[in-house]
């Protein structure tokens, strides 16, 4: 984190996670990197699991007034999803519905680095982000490269303490992810490659990873599959699932 910082000129970040990140302390290598440059930082773990456009005003808000010149986002895909929202809304303002598809944003927001807990949506390496309008129950979906993370950390250690039933619920949805992308009327060969790569690391691993956590090669398995789903999909598309 703290090369990637150095290199995109960026020392005053905000984290963006959720309250059992810093209650677990599953954050705290993330603080003590940072502290170890003498970066000041602040932290925001007010996100929500499937987050809505009500649930990222207060966190716009905070980087708008905080002059801050990046965004750590840090979790599972719910904070991800949020930091990539708030990155785009903090610099160029308006409401997220502003930003629905067909609307394609390219401009790009405040410089983000996601760094995922899960091995399961891939959100740090796609351009979507996918917010809830509570006045509909919409689940709007945000695209372009706008909202593209600026880098990814990819470290599946920060997995080893994710609960049996996350686990297979994310392994899942990743694998889920994979199939999509293989089967969809925008596969291609850049896509094709990605997705039967993510399929071939995660199939076997999925029972390895829930029956023994600490199996940290299904883990790492499991994380990069989860990241390359991720990227078959951003460049093929997801289907009706």
């Amino acid at each position: 984190i703290t090369d990637i910082l150095k290199k995109i000129n960026c020392y005053k970040p905000i984290i963006i996670t959720d309250k059992n990140m810093v209650k677990l302390k599953v954050i705290e290598p993330l603080k003590k990197a940072l502290s170890s440059l003498q970066i000041k930082y602040s932290i925001y773990d007010n996100t929500i699991p499937e987050p809505t456009s009500s649930s990222i005003e207060e966190g716009v808000s905070i980087i708008k007034n905080g002059n801050y010149d990046c965004i750590i986002a840090f979790g599972g895909g719910s904070p991800i999803d949020s930091a990539k929202a708030m990155s785009v809304l903090a610099k160029f303002g308006g409401n997220i519905e502003d930003y629905k598809f067909p609307n394609v944003t390219t401009d790009k927001g405040i410089p983000l680095i996601a760094i995922p807990t899960t091995a399961g949506t891939g959100s740090e390496v796609t351009k979507f982000t996918i917010i809830t309008n509570e006045k509909n129950d919409e689940k709007m979906l945000c695209v372009g490269p706008a909202f593209m993370p600026t880098a990814a950390i990819i470290d599946y250690k920060l997995t080893l303490s994710v609960p049996k039933r996350t686990t297979a619920d994310t392994a899942i949805d990743s694998l889920t992810h994979a199939i999509e992308a293989y089967i969809s009327k925008k596969a291609n060969l850049f896509s094709d490659t990605q997705a039967i790569s993510a399929m071939q690391l995660i199939t076997p691993n999925i029972r390895n990873a829930h029956n023994d956590g600490n199996n940290k090669e299904a883990r790492e398995k499991l994380m990069e599959g989860s990241t390359l789903a991720g990227l078959a999909f951003s460049n093929s598309s997801v289907a009706l699932v």
